[in-house]
């Protein structure tokens, strides 16, 4: 098993679309949440930009994060972004560091 994973994903929908994507969220977050090794996924608006976006998750390995990314529900909304955003989410893996 490997060091817990966290991910900053940065959205941007379409103009005038970012209620869409809200409106989608809640039960995509039910659905992640409930995965084994998901420690938080979270949404976050951009202040002033009501169609940018950043997620905020946490996942207890890498292997817990790729099957999240495999998963049906994520297929399906991958599926539904592709009509809500303005191109591929910018994506940033990230991994503990000590403190110094």
């Amino acid at each position: 098993m490997s060091d817990p994973v966290r991910v900053v994903a940065t959205l941007h929908a379409q103009a005038g679309k970012g209620p869409e994507l809200l409106a989608a969220w809640p039960e995509l977050a039910a659905q992640v949440r409930a995965e084994d090794g998901c420690l938080a996924y979270d949404l976050h608006a951009v202040l002033g930009d009501g169609d940018r976006f950043v997620v905020l998750e946490r996942w207890a390995s890498m292997e817990a994060l790729q099957a999240h990314g495999a998963s049906a529900h994520m297929k399906a909304f991958g599926a539904l972004a592709a009509s809500l955003l303005e191109g591929r989410a910018a994506i940033s893996f990230l991994q503990d560091t000590p403190s110094a």
